[in-house]
């Protein structure tokens, strides 16, 4: 058996304890009641790098440049309102796109392929659309429309502040939070 020294990773905004624990609710609704189990192999979360593969040995590379990123950044205000959907398979948490939230997410891409050569096609070719997904891609048509029903109409709404940028890795089931960064905090 070969072993592989690559790992899949990504790097995403993680909203505070308290708002996951409400959309870890809404996930598990979705696995009970739709079928729909795939959203709750990762936290909840506002993804801003999508999966890529890289090489464990490199691993300190990566986390000394999202160190860097991170320390001029200033923490990140997030708005959470109603619900939306990618049909016919995906329904998440609406996020704002707020200025400060468009603008990391557009400088870590640009930083990451400057500094890592670091490269998602699909995010250079459509627009950063920013969610928290509830229900994921094993969500059946039928489920869809059943879940879409129940929850396009929904209430959801949080405002609160991202401190820092999180690192997680794939364990081979589930993704888990490999490291954090700590952005700036705001100057008042």
């Amino acid at each position: 058996m070969v072993v592989t020294s690559k790992q899949l990773f990504f790097i995403a905004l993680l909203p505070p304890e308290e708002v996951q624990q409400k959309a870890n609710e809404i996930k598990e609704h979705f696995s009970q009641v739709y079928n729909s189990k795939a959203a709750l192999k990762s936290p909840p979360h506002v993804t801003l790098q999508p999966p890529f593969k890289w090489e464990l040995e490199k691993l300190a590379i990566l986390e000394e440049k999202l160190q860097e990123f991170a320390i001029n950044q200033v923490s990140i205000p997030m708005i959470l309102d109603g619900f939306g959907a990618f049909k016919p398979r995906v329904i998440y948490i609406n996020v704002l796109k707020t200025p400060e939230l468009m603008a990391v997410q557009k400088q870590l891409m640009k930083d990451l392929e400057l500094s890592l050569n670091l490269v998602d096609p699909v995010s250079k070719t459509r627009p950063f659309s920013p969610h928290l997904t509830v229900g994921f891609r094993d969500l059946t048509k039928e489920n869809f429309y059943k879940a879409w029903s129940e929850f396009k109409e929904g209430k959801f709404y949080f405002q609160f502040t991202i401190p820092k940028l999180t690192l997680l890795i794939h364990n081979g089931k589930r993704w888990e939070i490999q490291n954090e960064f700590d952005f700036l905090t705001n100057i008042n």
